[in-house]
């Protein structure tokens, strides 16, 4: 049984991704080739946005239009895999897109999802240290309020 399937994997063209080979998330990656200069060029923007997202973390506009770029990127993946599986000769060698979407969730959402997760866990550390801030001073203005009751 299995030579069988090792001849039927064998035998599959190396054209895309076989579902013989793939045995999990691992493996699906590690069929790609990555030295295609699309992939590289993925890679770079990826890298290129968390490095946006590392430097926006001081100006806020900045990092909330960099976080809507992403989400609409996000959101649209779907269309874009759409077009890349119907468009993939003109840039690759092999056709990676699936009707599932499990390239473009692996390779390009799942990193964009990270850097605006980063992005929120930036934000809400944020806001718990002005909760924290306001709410020490509302205490030092109540104990200042009660120290000037009690010298009145």
């Amino acid at each position: 049984m299995e030579r069988v399937k090792e001849s039927a994997a064998a035998a599959t063209p190396i054209d895309g991704i076989s579902n013989l080979r793939i045995t999990g998330v691992w493996s699906f990656l590690l069929s790609v080739e990555w030295s295609e200069p699309w992939l590289i060029g993925l890679i770079a923007f990826h890298a290129l946005c968390f490095l946006l997202a590392l430097v926006t973390i001081r100006f806020y506009r900045l990092q909330i239009a960099h976080f809507l770029f992403m989400v609409g990127l996000i959101c649209g993946a779907e269309y874009i895999n759409e077009v890349a599986a119907r468009n993939w000769r003109l840039y690759s060698k092999y056709q990676y897109f699936d009707s599932g979407g499990m390239f473009i969730s692996l390779v390009f959402s799942a990193p964009l999802l990270l850097n605006t997760m980063m992005i929120v866990i930036v934000w809400v550390s944020r806001t718990l240290e002005a909760m924290t801030e306001l709410k020490s001073l509302q205490l030092k203005r109540k104990a200042n309020k009660e120290k000037e009751k009690k010298t009145a």
